[in-house]
C-alpha cells in the first residue's frame, strides 16, 4: 500500500469514529433522562420533571450548538474551553436534578480529548468530570451531607480520578503518536513526489545530455575528419602535383618524378580507404569487439606489409556500443599513425577485459618521438584519439622515446550492454 493511500485510510477511520462519538453524548443523556422516573420510583431524590426537562434540553441544545452545528470550532481554543466548562457545569446541574445522569457525566470524558488541548488542561478537565462522576456513584449531593459518606466519596473520587486521568494520558499519547506518523507519512509522501519530479527531470536531463554528446560527436568526428583529409589527402595531392609540375619542367627526369607521383596516389589512396573505413561501423555490426580488431589487424598488416598481432586476455563480454567504437577507433588511429610515422619492423595489440576496465595497448618497435612535445605533435593523430577517448571517460597513455619504439594505451569503463 502507498504512502498517501494508508494517509487516506487513516483520516476516513478517524472521521468515522468523529461521527460515531458525537452521538454518543445524546444518546447517554436519553438513556439517564429515561431513568429519572425509575429513580423516583426508588426514592432517589430528584427535582421537578420540568427543572429537569429544561436542563435536559439546555444541555443538548448547548452541545448541538458548539459541536454538531459548528465542528469548525474545534480548532478554536477560546470557544472550546468554554464549550467545556459549561458542559462540566451542566453536568454538575444535572447530577444535583438526579444522581442517574451519572450515565451522562462520564460523557465529559470524551468531550476531554476533544475540546482540550495539553496534557496539563486535560488533566484538569478530566479531574473535574471525576467529581461529578464520584458523586453520582455515592447517590448524589443528598448523600454526601452524611458524614460516613465522605470516606466512600474519598475512595470513589480517586478511583475516578486515577483511572480517568490514565486513560486521558494514555488517549493523549495515542493522538500526539498518531497525529506524528500522519505527519511523517505526509512528509513522507511529498519527499516521494519531490524524487518522482528529480528522477523524471533527471531522466530529461539524461536524454538531453545524450542528444547532445551525439552531436559533440559527430561535429567532433567531422573535425577530425576535416583534419585528417588537411593533413594527409590534401598534402598528397599537393605533392603529386608538385612531381607532375617537376616531370613538365625537366623532361629528362620526367621518370623519377612521375614514379615519385605515383607513389605518393597510392599512399593517399591507402589513407582514403582508412578514412573512408573509419566512418563505417561494419566490423562491430558482423562481429565482436576482438574479431573486429583482430580483422583490422590482419588487413592493416597485409596492406603494408608489417607483422602485427592482437592478444586478447580475460572474458570477452559485449560492451557499450559507443565504448567498443572508440576502442576500434583507437586502434585503427594507432595503427595509422604506425603506418605513417613509425617505421616499424614489428606491431603487438593486446585487448585486455578486467572487472571494472578494459585496456588496449598498441606497441611498435619503430623510430618513437620525444613525448615531451606531445600533444603539439597534431599530425600523428593523438590528439585526437584522447579526445575520442574521453568523450567515453577514459584515458589515453602514451609511451615513446627515439629509437626505442611507442607506446599508446586506451583504458575506458567496462560498461556492458543492459540485459
Amino acid at each position: 500500500m502507498s504512502d498517501r493511500s494508508e494517509v487516506a485510510r487513516l483520516e476516513t477511520s478517524q472521521r468515522r469514529l468523529d461521527r460515531w462519538m458525537m452521538w454518543v453524548p445524546y444518546g447517554a443523556l436519553v438513556i439517564s433522562s429515561a431513568l429519572v422516573p425509575i429513580g423516583a420510583a426508588a426514592d432517589l431524590a430528584t427535582v421537578p420533571y420540568p427543572v429537569v426537562g429544561v436542563v435536559v434540553v439546555l444541555t443538548a441544545a448547548w452541545m448541538l450548538w458548539w459541536t454538531t452545528l459548528h465542528p469548525q470550532w474545534e480548532h478554536d481554543r477560546r470557544r472550546m474551553v468554554t464549550f467545556y466548562a459549561v458542559l462540566v457545569a451542566l453536568i454538575y446541574v444535572l447530577i444535583w436534578c438526579s444522581p442517574l445522569f451519572g450515565f451522562f457525566a462520564w460523557t465529559g470524558y470524551l468531550f476531554t480529548a476533544y475540546a482540550l488541548k495539553g496534557r496539563l488542561t486535560r488533566l484538569a478537565g478530566t479531574s473535574a468530570v471525576a467529581v461529578a462522576t464520584a458523586l453520582s456513584q455515592v447517590g448524589g449531593y443528598p448523600a454526601i451531607k452524611n458524614p460516613g459518606a465522605w470516606r466512600f466519596f474519598v475512595v470513589l473520587l480517586l478511583f475516578n480520578v486515577v483511572i480517568a486521568g490514565s486513560m486521558t494520558l494514555l488517549t493523549t499519547m495515542t493522538h500526539e503518536q498518531s497525529a506524528k506518523r500522519a505527519e511523517m507519512l505526509e512528509q513522507l509522501t511529498e519527499a516521494n513526489a519531490k524524487l518522482e519530479a528529480a528522477l523524471r527531470e533527471n531522466a530529461g536531463l539524461h536524454s538531453q545530455l545524450l542528444v547532445q554528446a551525439r552531436e559533440a560527436g559527430v561535429h567532433d568526428e567531422r573535425q577530425r575528419m576535416a583534419g585528417e583529409i588537411h593533413d594527409v589527402l590534401a598534402q598528397g595531392l599537393t605533392g603529386i602535383v608538385t612531381q607532375l609540375e617537376a616531370a613538365a619542367s625537366v623532361p629528362s627526369a620526367w621518370e623519377r618524378h612521375v614514379e615519385a607521383a605515383k607513389k605518393l596516389a597510392r599512399e593517399s589512396l591507402t589513407e582514403a580507404r582508412r578514412s573512408v573505413q573509419a566512418l563505417r561501423p561494419q566490423p562491430l555490426d558482423e562481429a565482436g569487439l576482438p574479431d573486429a580488431l583482430s580483422d583490422v589487424v590482419s588487413t592493416w598488416s597485409s596492406l603494408h606489409d608489417v607483422p602485427a598481432s592482437l592478444i586478447t586476455t580475460g572474458a570477452p563480454r559485449s560492451l557499450l556500443p559507443e565504448i567498443e567504437m572508440t576502442l576500434l577507433r583507437t586502434a585503427q588511429e594507432a595503427l595509422a599513425n604506425v603506418a605513417r610515422h613509425a617505421s616499424a619492423t614489428r606491431v603487438f595489440l593486446t585487448l585486455s577485459y578486467m572487472e571494472d576496465v578494459v585496456t588496449l595497448d598498441v606497441r611498435d618497435d619503430g623510430v618513437g618521438f620525444d613525448v615531451s612535445v606531445y600533444p603539439e605533435i597534431s599530425s600523428y593523430g593523438l590528439t585526437a584519439m584522447r579526445d575520442r577517448v574521453l568523450r567515453v571517460a577514459g584515458s589515453l597513455e602514451v609511451e615513446s622515446e627515439p629509437g626505442a619504439g611507442t607506446a599508446v594505451s586506451a583504458c575506458v569503463p567496462a560498461l556492458g550492454v543492459a540485459a
